[in-house]
């Protein structure tokens, strides 16, 4: 089935390759009734004048991109210069010492560190540049990667040197309890079926092994400010938009214990979410003031200390 709004037809006459779309039962629950939450363009400028829309489920509450680009289509609208496949430069060291690390950088790498666990062996689901896989291969533990991204994949392993595979879960070349920690950092969003990908991740993992997520939070304050401007709707590169309650019910579905639902702080995707905002001049002007600095760390941290954040983190356990 081909989707397009209405106003899309010309720019579908001229898309290039043909796009097949298809439209989804909810990935929780299995059911077809949904309504309408919001629509919003391709934030990629290479596809203005695509539309989509992004439905909740009316019984469980999942929200989820329908229709969608198939698995064989979605891969169009992954542009050439997609920020997390590109590799980041590397930059020579000063002669006089080591190079100088922000504290903001600091904090974050803090963040990201993960306490030892079993024999140390660490699947990064979506790996992306592989900079996580770096830090952590420096901090000594056996690390893989898996990404659906040639570009990606090609430049971990010829840039960085670690072990990545392409495509997604389940993988021919992942054995059964291989590994101690799965890390998914923005990358569940992206499948097609995020409940199949965790219940395979399972599998994967040691008893005890455990497994972190990171995604977007459709139930956030950005999200209730900005609409459809909001950065974390990435359409239709993100398939599915999780809360908190929605997120941990698939991940305690799939056979894991949730530790903790936790909060992340990025101003930069409200300051993203501002600028956005330029495109729809019927919105708000203040919501634009938001791509002040310092105004949006303040409205960041409200969002932090209220449990409304755009983005969050769950840690959980195989049983």
């Amino acid at each position: 089935m081909n989707f397009f709004f209405p106003e899309q037809s010309a720019v579908a006459e001229n898309a290039g390759p043909i796009i097949e779309w298809e439209e989804t039962p909810c990935h929780l629950c299995g059911r077809d009734q949904w309504s309408q939450l919001v629509e919003a363009p391709d934030q990629a400028a290479e596809r203005e004048g695509f539309w989509f829309a992004v439905v909740q489920c009316k019984r469980c509450g999942l929200c989820f991109t329908n229709p969608r680009p198939s698995p064989s289509s979605i891969g169009q609208f992954y542009h050439q210069d997609y920020e997390p496949h590109q590799p980041r430069p590397t930059s020579k060291q000063p002669w006089f010492g080591p190079p100088l690390v922000s504290r903001k950088r600091r904090n974050r790498d803090r963040r990201l560190e993960l306490p030892w666990h079993g024999q140390g062996r660490l699947l990064d689901f979506g790996c992306g540049r592989g900079s996580f896989m770096q830090r952590m291969h420096e901090r000594g533990w056996k690390v893989t990667g898996l990404d659906f991204s040639a570009r990606a994949v090609h430049g971990v392993r010829n840039h960085l040197g670690l072990p990545t595979l392409l495509g997604s879960l389940p993988h021919p070349e992942l054995a059964p309890k291989s590994f101690d920690v799965i890390t998914m950092w923005q990358s569940l969003e992206h499948v097609h079926n995020p409940q199949e990908v965790l219940r395979q991740a399972n599998e994967l993992l040691m008893g005890g092994g455990r497994l972190f997520v990171a995604v977007p939070n459709i139930d956030s304050q950005a999200f209730r400010w900005f609409g459809q401007a909001w950065y974390g709707l990435d359409l239709p590169r993100h398939l599915t938009h999780f809360s908190p309650v929605t997120l941990q019910v698939m991940i305690e579905r799939a056979g894991f214990q949730v530790l903790n639902v936790r909060m992340v702080r990025h101003s930069s995707w409200l300051r993203a979410s501002a600028r956005l905002t330029r495109r729809f001049p019927f919105k708000p002007r203040w919501r634009r003031f938001m791509t002040n600095k310092s105004l949006s760390q303040l409205a960041t941290w409200y969002g932090y200390c209220t449990r409304q954040s755009d983005c969050m983190m769950v840690e959980a356990l195989m049983k």
